[in-house]
């Protein structure tokens, strides 16, 4: 749907744009992501999205969208979407291969984790500029004593646990450098993620699965 106060006799009017220029996030050369809004091509109606590429098992970390919906299509690769229904408590995961998609409604819970190498996936949101709140920043932004305080839990040991994220926006994880730690089973030191666990292996042998409640 066009704007209804464009323009189009304008010399200004576009019509074409070239995602590949316009990196939102690089984790590295395998997971980035590009963008397009309505100040990249000034035609747009509510809409934009995220042109997203994954490596096997990277995840785009858990977020919510407080101002659009979410359309997740899958070009190529295979991934599992998944999400909270807010009114049941729900967890469900969706897996998605070539041709298929997921939606997610306005500010709900998900998050993405690609199964295949060289997984492809198109976000389309309604809404010309989505806004996102990130898991990492939700833990990361809070101070530690608020989070202690409130869950009932150690502020040295929590702030341990969440050093690692070092302050940033995750977005597509895990970090490089925590796919380069070694794996580290002693629960004395719960910073070292356990990064060989999958966390979706009995959806993507079910491709109808849908997780249960909590």
């Amino acid at each position: 749907m066009s704007i209804s106060y464009m323009d189009f006799t304008q010399p200004n009017v576009e019509f074409f744009f070239d995602l590949n220029k316009n990196r939102l996030f690089t984790r590295n050369n395998e997971n980035f992501i590009n963008s397009l809004g309505r100040n990249n091509l000034n035609t747009l109606g509510n809409v934009s999205l995220f042109d997203i590429f994954l490596s096997k098992d990277r995840i785009v970390e858990p977020h919510y969208h407080q101002n659009a919906s979410e359309l997740v299509y899958c070009i190529s690769g295979a991934a599992v979407v998944s999400l909270i229904n807010p009114f049941t408590s729900k967890v469900s995961h969706f897996p998605i291969t070539p041709g298929q998609v997921a939606n997610i409604p306005q500010g709900w819970w998900h998050w993405e984790i690609a199964t295949k190498e060289s997984t492809h996936l198109l976000a389309i949101f309604d809404a010309p500029y989505p806004e996102a709140i990130l898991g990492s920043d939700l833990l990361t932004k809070t101070p530690t004593e608020v989070l202690a305080y409130a869950y009932c839990l150690d502020p040295n040991q929590l702030k341990k646990t969440l050093a690692p994220l070092n302050n940033e926006s995750i977005l597509i994880g895990p970090t490089d450098n925590c796919l380069k730690q070694p794996k580290n089973t002693n629960i004395e030191q719960p910073s070292v993620p356990m990064t060989n666990y999958h966390p979706y292996y009995t959806a993507v042998q079910n491709p109808y699965y849908y997780g249960g409640g909590h």
